[in-house]
């Protein structure tokens, strides 16, 4: 076994704004689907862990919501995620991408500019990029943030994803591993199945009704050929629950459909899946709601 001093470890926070690609760049980075990514902002709700590790090392990457200003009760406990994240970093990582401005208001910028720890800069996207667009972008970012270095990717298409890896390992301190090595992520099989089924709802459904649905897992029975899962899908209205549903059920079976596929992609196993639509009256304003929902911890 290695000695202590030779091996590192530590933990990298996934910081930014919403839809700059962080879920992309962590699942990228881990080699793994750990986290959803839709086209939608905020489909990023917890903190979720992705660990990667090797001989000498591991690294534990923390994906995290979006940053934004709070409008509900919901929002406030993702950004309790966010501050938890860059709390007990040992390395930040700041995703950005071509289109993003800088707001003096985000308290997560604040944040970032007292950081006591390495914050890497990284400008995502740049497969997009036209001329002289990322030279200028990283300037302008400098007159505004204090970060340690810069590193240009595109989580995407993988594109000097090595090199990210290489800033992050120089940046890493040595300690030993917090996990055992053959653990991918610190989250449970029931919250991958409602992650999965909550991204095809976002990708199913337009408008508001994305944002006001949540997933709660009831039932996760593993037997040797197959898994039962019984999953229940709360939205804040009654006609949310019809739109859910659709006409003779049709879109709730596309979308159950969907996710099922996923689920026995993930879990190499076939899924037995029941999906149940209930009304929640406005669980993403009331405090005690998010609790049931598992939103007043972070759920590692």
């Amino acid at each position: 076994m290695l000695e202590e001093t030779t091996h590192k470890a530590g933990f990298v926070s996934i910081i930014g704004k919403p839809n700059v690609g962080k879920s992309t760049l962590m699942n990228a980075m881990v080699g793994e689907k750990l986290s959803i990514i839709t086209s939608k902002a905020q489909t990023t709700r917890h903190r979720i862990f992705g660990i990667m590790s090797g001989e000498d090392f591991q690294i534990v990457y923390s994906d995290t919501p979006g940053i934004l200003a709070p409008e509900y009760e919901l929002h406030k406990s993702m950004m309790k995620f966010v501050n938890t994240s860059l709390e007990d970093a040992d390395v930040i990582l700041f995703v950005t991408d071509l289109y993003e401005k800088f707001d003096e208001q985000d308290e997560a910028i604040k944040m970032l500019n007292k950081a006591s720890v390495p914050v890497i800069f990284v400008m995502n996207k740049i497969d997009q990029a036209k001329g002289t667009q990322v030279e200028d972008k990283i300037a302008y970012w400098k007159e505004h943030l204090n970060f340690t270095e810069s590193v240009q990717v595109s989580a995407l298409e993988k594109l000097n994803i090595p090199e990210l890896f290489a800033r992050i390992m120089h940046y890493l301190p040595k300690h030993p591993p917090y996990f055992p090595k053959d653990e991918l992520t610190d989250k449970s099989e029931r919250f991958f199945v409602s992650e999965i089924l909550r991204e095809k709802i976002f990708l199913n459904y337009k408008k508001e009704v994305p944002y006001s649905t949540e997933v709660v897992v009831t039932e996760f029975k593993e037997e040797p050929e197959i898994i039962r899962i019984r999953a229940e899908i709360y939205v804040e209205r009654k006609s949310q629950r019809g739109i859910i549903i659709g006409k003779g059920g049709e879109a709730l079976k596309k979308t159950a459909t969907a996710a099922r596929h996923d689920m026995e992609e993930f879990f190499g196993k076939k899924v037995f899946l029941e999906t149940f639509v209930k009304v929640e009256e406005d669980w993403r304003k009331k405090a005690n709601k998010l609790k049931r929902f598992g939103y007043d911890r972070d759920l590692g």
